[in-house]
C-alpha cells in the first residue's frame, strides 16, 4: 500500500427523480477522477430524496435490483471505488427498507454493506419530528473491510451521535479510516455537524470522511452540508467552499500520519477494557 492516496467526498442536493440523481453522481465521479482520487463517497440518500415520509418505499430495491447495478456499472466504467451511503434497500417485508451503506470497488462488485443502526426518532427544534423507525428495520452488524484506501469502518449520520459504535469500530475492528454519510437537518448540523465529526476523529484517531447532502430538497426538507475530510489528528483537510454547493472535497489520506498520532499517543494502549469499568466503583 502506497504511503498516500487520494479520495473524494461528494456533496449534493438529492431529489425525487432517480436518473437525475444519477446523473449528478455521474458527473461527481468524473470530477473526482480528474483530481486523480479513487475513492469517492457519497452522502446518505444520493439516489432519491423523497417529498413525502413514505416515497422511499416506493423506490425501494434489493441490491441487485437496476439502480444498484446502474451504479456498480459507474464504478466500473469509471475505475472508481464508490461509497453509497444510505441506499434505499428493500427491506424484510413491504413495510419497512433498510438505509444501506454499500461499498463498491473499482471492478463494480459490491464489497461491503453496512445497515443503519441508530434510527432517527427525534423532534428536532425549530423543525421537524422525524420517526425514521416507522419505515426502516435498523442494522446490527458492525462493517469494516480492507481497501486501498485503509481499513475502512462505515456508518451513517446518525450513528455519528454514538461513540460506541466508532470506538469498536478502531479498537476492536481495526479501522483507519470512518465513512459518514449523512443528510443533517439545518438545525442540527448548524449546532454539532463539525464538532461531532471532529470529535470522532480525534477520540479514534482516524480519518473521518463525511459526505453530506446539502440544502433544499423540497418544500418540506432542508440538509445542512458542509461535507468534511478530517485527518486523525482532528485537522479539517477538504472542505468545499460552499456549504451548499454541488460538489467534491478533496484529500489524501496519509497512512504514515495515522501511524505517527497513534504511536505520540498510544490511547489503545492506554484505554480500559470494558471489564474494568463493569467492576470500578461507582
Amino acid at each position: 500500500m502506497a504511503n498516500t492516496v487520494r479520495v473524494a467526498a461528494a456533496q449534493m442536493t438529492s431529489i425525487n427523480d432517480v436518473a437525475a440523481n444519477f446523473a449528478t453522481c455521474s458527473r461527481l465521479v468524473r470530477e473526482a477522477a480528474s483530481a486523480g482520487a479513487k475513492l469517492i463517497c457519497f452522502p446518505e440518500n444520493f439516489s432519491y430524496v423523497g417529498d413525502l415520509a413514505g416515497d422511499s418505499l416506493k423506490v425501494a430495491q434489493p441490491l441487485d435490483g437496476p439502480i444498484m447495478k446502474e451504479y456498480c456499472s459507474l464504478a466500473r466504467d469509471s475505475n472508481m471505488w464508490l461509497s453509497l451511503g444510505g441506499f434505499q434497500e428493500k427491506g424484510p417485508d413491504d413495510a419497512h427498507l433498510c438505509n444501506a451503506h454499500v461499498l463498491i470497488d473499482d471492478a463494480g462488485t459490491i464489497r461491503s454493506v453496512f445497515r443503519k443502526m441508530h434510527l432517527f426518532d427525534v423532534d428536532v427544534p425549530g423543525s421537524a419530528v422525524y420517526k425514521e423507525s416507522c419505515f426502516t428495520e435498523a442494522g446490527k452488524e458492525i462493517v469494516t473491510v480492507d481497501s486501498p484506501f485503509g481499513h475502512l469502518g462505515l456508518t451513517v449520520c446518525y450513528d455519528l451521535r454514538f461513540p460506541e459504535l466508532y470506538q469498536q469500530l478502531r479498537f476492536h475492528h481495526n479501522a483507519q479510516v470512518l465513512l459518514v454519510p449523512a443528510a443533517f437537518t439545518k438545525p442540527t448540523g448548524q449546532a454539532h455537524w463539525e464538532i461531532l465529526l471532529r470529535a470522532r476523529a480525534i477520540e479514534t484517531q482516524c480519518y473521518v470522511i463525511a459526505a453530506a447532502q446539502a440544502g433544499k430538497h423540497n418544500d418540506k426538507r432542508e440538509s445542512y452540508g458542509d461535507t468534511l475530510i478530517i485527518d486523525p489528528w482532528g485537522t479539517i483537510v477538504g472542505r468545499l467552499p460552499d456549504r451548499l454547493s454541488t460538489g467534491i472535497a478533496v484529500a489524501d489520506i496519509d497512512f504514515s500520519f495515522i501511524d505517527s498520532v497513534r504511536a505520540k499517543m498510544p490511547i489503545c494502549q492506554h484505554r480500559k477494557p470494558i471489564e474494568f469499568w463493569k467492576s470500578a466503583s461507582l
